[in-house]
């Protein structure tokens, strides 16, 4: 089955886990609704890596000197339980490990991030607007948003009114980015720049 079947009345999350495993993993329960994932292509892919990479000194349990980062766990697009119409699959999702200290063996996770991110793709408005109400409504406090086609980087934080907008950069800046603001991020990093990671 290449295509899931159509089904009247919202789809759960029951409906999504009983896709074929190759199936499952091209779509995202959104509002009751399962939603193929954009195209992801070679640049999505490299930033979506980058990101990951690029926040590896917190990806650790905490401890050791105060200056050193720390405390976080990371995965790239796993399931993620929202509520009974939306399961997401975010293409880089962080926790504090005081609130998750090891991801499940199994899927769906079922404790909220506390940072995630989206690179855009051919699907953006999902990105923007239907996953971005979603991770507000469930009050996600941080949410970055990375467009290959723009070479660019938006840090939102949570606000009880919708996501604020704290800072935008782009290609050739530098930039300390909110929950992770301990290091300093080459942005065009994210999009191929071959830089060494700053100390």
């Amino acid at each position: 089955m290449s295509t899931p079947a159509r089904k009247s009345g919202p789809v759960t999350l029951a409906d999504l886990l009983a896709l074929e495993e190759y199936v499952r993993r091209r779509y995202e329960l959104i509002g009751g609704e399962l939603v193929e994932r954009g195209a992801a292509t070679g640049r999505h892919g490299g930033a979506q890596g980058q990101a990951f990479h690029l926040l590896s000194p917190y990806n650790r349990r905490g401890g050791g000197p105060s200056e050193r980062p720390g405390g976080w766990i990371f995965a790239i697009e796993v399931d993620i339980y929202f509520d009974e119409q939306n399961t997401l699959r975010s293409d880089v999702a962080g926790w504090r490990r005081e609130r998750l200290a090891d991801l499940p063996a199994e899927g769906p996770v079922r404790v909220l991030p506390d940072w995630t991110c989206e690179v855009l793709s051919t699907n953006k408005r999902n990105d923007l607007i239907r996953k971005k109400r979603v991770y507000h409504q469930h009050k996600v406090p941080h949410y970055w948003i990375l467009d290959p086609g723009e070479e660019t980087l938006l840090v939102c934080r949570w606000a009880s009114e919708g996501y604020l907008d704290v800072q935008a950069a782009e290609r050739g800046e530098r930039i300390r980015a909110e929950p992770f603001d301990a290091i300093e991020l080459p942005i065009g990093v994210f999009f191929g720049d071959d830089e060494d990671f700053p100390a």
